[in-house]
């Protein structure tokens, strides 16, 4: 079981970064991937959520209208693509799997407990500066 993130990199203010997360070692389709961020000095926090099978997504309120989250059920990997990145997006972003559908809310967000997910990626690193 693995999770592999790529893509990371140094941006500009309002620039853009794609990141992928590959996924080897489980059933893709049963299972939903979020996407973590930790800034430096700073505690973990979600920003989108995605369920494999029906590619339903969520958005923490930091990142919507801005992050769009998707999947490649083929390839198993899910992308974040992210746009107009602020200074405040810097952080290592990180997915991680866990079993069945994201708790999605009806305003589109999301909520999680950390032990329900039982694979980590090792993270990649975003910037965003001037």
């Amino acid at each position: 079981v693995q999770l592999v993130e790529s893509g990371g990199g140094t941006v500009q203010i309002g620039g853009s970064l794609r990141l992928s997360c590959a996924a080897s070692g489980f059933t893709f389709a049963d299972h939903h991937i979020v996407w973590f961020r930790q800034a430096p000095g700073k505690g973990r926090e979600g920003v989108s959520c995605i369920t494999a099978m029906t590619n339903r997504a969520y958005y923490s309120h930091r990142v919507e209208g801005r992050f769009t989250v998707s999947t490649d059920s083929n390839k198993q990997t899910t992308y974040l693509q992210m746009n107009n990145l602020q200074a405040d997006d810097t952080a290592v972003y990180t997915c991680a799997a866990a079993v069945g559908p994201c708790h999605g809310t009806p305003g589109g967000s999301f909520f999680y407990d950390e032990s329900d997910f039982f694979s980590w990626g090792r993270g990649t690193q975003v910037a965003a500066s001037t």
